[in-house]
């Protein structure tokens, strides 16, 4: 599977490069600024993108920036993206479009490898992989007394938090130690709560629940 990786920071670029290739990535290119990034997305077409957040020259949003603009080009292009906090809009910006694998990710995961090598995988395969301080503090934005999210029981909150990082029922189930069959009522109760329709793709039922608790604010 072939990684194009953007981060300035040359220990932390050079470690994720180690990090990936001692599971079996090849790094297409490891680069450091926006230009680089937006050559090396339109010329290599890689896999998947593992871009940071904040790139020089502006050391804003350029990465982001980048790869949004990566995506309009090739739709669908599976994109990582690392930051260190918790940006709402950047989360907004990356799902708005709902077409193909994202993850949006704050840089500590990094250094849990099983956690960030997995979320790598299933963004290239077309999943999601969400932090869960975005899905805490998209959540958070609407109070207990909104609804229809406020008539969700806390079990459902926790399996919507879970469901909203990418997760199956298999393994929502396996974490909070309950059947998968259990899990599956759990989430129609949910889409019937938010009046969202079910739906067996995973990316897509993710990215509607976080369209949804997004909305309006």
């Amino acid at each position: 599977m072939r990684v194009v990786l953007a981060e300035d920071l040359f220990l932390l670029r050079d470690g994720l490069v180690r990090m990936l290739e001692a599971f079996d990535f090849e790094i297409a290119a490891a680069v450091e600024s926006g230009p680089e990034l937006t050559k090396a997305l339109a010329e290599l077409r890689p896999d998947v993108a593992v871009v940071d957040v904040r790139l020089p020259p502006s050391h804003t949003d350029e990465g982001l920036q980048c790869a949004l603009a990566a995506r309009r080009a090739r739709p669908g292009l599976p994109v990582l993206v690392l930051s260190q906090h918790v940006e709402q809009l950047y989360a907004r910006e990356l799902l708005a479009d709902g077409n193909g694998g994202v993850g949006y990710l704050l840089k500590d995961r990094v250094f849990d490898a099983a956690q960030f090598i997995d979320a790598v995988r299933r963004v290239a395969a077309g999943g999601t992989a969400m932090d869960p301080q975005v899905i805490q503090q998209l959540l958070s934005r609407r109070s207990a007394a909104d609804e229809p999210l406020g008539a969700l029981t806390p079990r459902e909150r926790e399996v919507l938090e879970l469901m909203a990082q990418g997760r199956s029922n298999a393994a929502i189930a396996a974490q909070l130690v309950v059947t998968e069959r259990a899990i599956a009522k759990h989430t129609s109760n949910i889409f019937g709560k938010l009046d969202l329709a079910v739906s067996d793709d995973d990316n897509r039922r993710v990215l509607a629940v976080l369209a949804y608790l997004d909305q309006g604010r």
